[in-house]
């Protein structure tokens, strides 16, 4: 089985779930944050949205500086991040089913400047920054919407607000 079935499997039973949850962003608190070190919640609905693009940008350009990547312009009506994180991914997907295994197996380097911070498999920044990166703020996002007492939607199995065994 091609390394890409997996990761394209659980691009499709996620994908749906982080939806949900950008769909629950309200409009007027995206300036809110609930520390001064946190993001808003509008930028970290944003970069959520954003992620596919990033990484089609580094699988493209087989490297990625990050002292240059600034972030990308952020829509002004915060109903826009769903259909923009569904576009993103489809374009990431459709790039990602150009390569094969040996593809997916070449180095990423990651650079600071002309430092070379880390070379990774192309695939390894699918998994890391694609999915884990998204999962671990997608659960940021459920609980800035938790403490702002909008309703998070179940995520993995029920939540507080969805529970049909309730």
């Amino acid at each position: 089985m091609p390394i890409l079935d997996s990761i394209l499997g659980e691009i499709d039973f996620e994908l749906p779930t982080t939806l949900k949850v950008l769909e629950r962003v309200p409009q007027e608190h995206l300036a809110w944050t609930p520390h001064p070190k946190s993001m808003t919640l509008g930028k970290l609905a944003w970069h959520i949205a954003a992620i596919p693009t990033r990484v089609l940008m580094m699988l493209r350009e087989g490297e990625f500086d990050l002292t240059t990547a600034g972030p990308t312009p952020m829509p002004e009506d915060v109903s826009e991040f769903p259909g923009a994180l569904r576009r993103h991914m489809d374009e990431l997907r459709a790039h990602l089913r150009t390569m094969d295994d040996a593809a997916l197996k070449a180095p990423l380097t990651l650079r600071a400047g002309t430092k070379v911070v880390n070379q990774i498999p192309k695939i390894g920044v699918v998994r890391s920054i694609l999915l884990n990166h998204t999962y671990h703020h997608r659960g940021q996002l459920a609980v800035y919407l938790r403490l702002l007492d909008v309703p998070v939607p179940a995520i993995y199995g029920v939540s507080a607000d969805e529970n049909p065994f309730r």
